[in-house]
């Protein structure tokens, strides 16, 4: 029973002669009398990173109840807890599968779920580890894609979030597309020190916010997943969903680089997504092709928006409206055209370094606008 807070108080009124930062810790409650339920759930606990306080007919301690950020109530103990006081997050957990009255017993504790083992072990884990890792508002989460080869999505992508890390957000920028060379290398960081897709390729279940951020390369404040320069892996559908899922978890802004072909592994990630954005070119070749990614994206997508890059005078000949209305989709913004941009690049300054360039005055109007918490959002 390594690494359990205790089942009694102390002296000092903190479980088990515990520390008081100890205490505070934030690990589930585990209330219960069945000796092998309990050892399951400790088993599932240290799986999942936590060191959950344990009691036995009910909460000892004064407050454990109504501190506890996860409650998890075993099937025993479900008639000793009928008067305790409502809350959220407490789970009954239980054996039986054929046992009709769990679920009257877990209305009558106020349960949000009732659990049975061991079908149901990944999903404590994983609600288990959110409790460990302190999982608060999720991050904001953006993604682009062209509508066209060459539109200028990866360019924003990297824009945008170079543009969130300098107003003080957490920033990370995933890129979901094989064949587009590694954005870390349109960052200026192909050398840098850190994980890229290979290794996350083969992931299955979940994957530690905290520990996948650590791993990245940090360029310009942000953390990176890129693709490497070797030969061509296949990340499978589950392991994208579980590297996206752990870095919303972490907060502020993921801003997600996409292929223009939808299948299941880009499903994975575009189900994640608050809202993408289509670049699109002011050509009418470019909104015809435009029109069938924007068709097969749209199939998972919740929200998805136009975005014009403006091109030089006398090229293009549709305005930003005229391309959003022929699509049927809402115009996002026209991103000005900027000239020095690949001689900025040629001198390491990545797109929407310069603060006072057009691309990034875009993108900061953009983070403007949407609801992300002020500096250090999410963190």
């Amino acid at each position: 029973m390594g690494g359990v807070i205790a089942r009694g108080g102390s002296r000092d009124g903190t479980p088990g002669g515990s520390t008081p930062s100890q205490a505070r810790c934030g690990g589930p409650l585990i209330v219960t009398e069945d000796v092998e339920l309990l050892d399951d759930l400790l088993r599932l606990c240290a799986a999942a990173g936590a060191r959950p306080e344990v009691h036995h007919g009910g909460p000892e301690r004064a407050g454990a109840w109504d501190a506890a950020p996860l409650v998890l109530v075993g099937d025993d103990a479900a008639d000793r807890l009928r008067g305790a006081k409502r809350r959220r997050g407490v789970v009954l957990v239980g054996r039986d599968q054929d046992d009709s009255g769990v679920w009257r017993r877990a209305v009558e504790i106020g349960a949000d779920h009732v659990l049975v083992l061991p079908d149901g072990e990944q999903w404590l884990v994983d609600r288990i580890a959110d409790v460990a890792e302190g999982v608060g508002r999720p991050a904001l989460t953006v993604g682009v894609i062209g509508g066209r080869g060459g539109a200028g999505a990866s360019t924003l992508a990297c824009a945008l979030a170079v543009t969130a890390a300098r107003a003080g957000r957490r920033t990370m920028l995933v890129d979901a597309d094989p064949l587009g060379g590694g954005l870390d290398v349109l960052l200026g960081g192909e050398t840098a020190e850190g994980l890229r897709w290979p290794a996350f390729a083969a992931s299955r279940g979940r994957v530690g916010g905290e520990a996948l951020e650590e791993s990245l390369p940090e360029l310009h404040a942000l953390r990176v997943l890129s693709w490497d320069r070797g030969d061509a892996v296949a990340v499978a559908p589950e392991a994208v969903r579980a590297v996206v899922s752990a870095a919303r978890r972490r907060g502020g802004v993921v801003v997600v680089d996409l292929p223009r072909r939808v299948d299941e592994t880009v499903a994975e990630a575009l189900e994640q997504l608050d809202l993408c954005l289509l670049v699109v070119p002011p050509e009418l070749r470019a909104v015809a092709g435009s029109r069938r990614v924007a068709s097969a994206a749209g199939l998972v997508l919740r929200d998805l928006r136009v975005v014009v890059p403006a091109f030089p005078r006398g090229l293009g000949g549709l305005e930003a409206e005229e391309v959003a209305g022929l699509l049927g989709l809402p115009l996002a913004g026209e991103v000005p055209w900027e000239a020095e941009l690949v001689a900025a690049q040629t001198a390491g300054v990545p797109p929407g370094g310069a603060a006072r360039g057009p691309l990034a005055r875009f993108c900061t109007a953009f983070w403007d606008r949407m609801p992300v918490d002020a500096p250090g959002g999410g963190v």
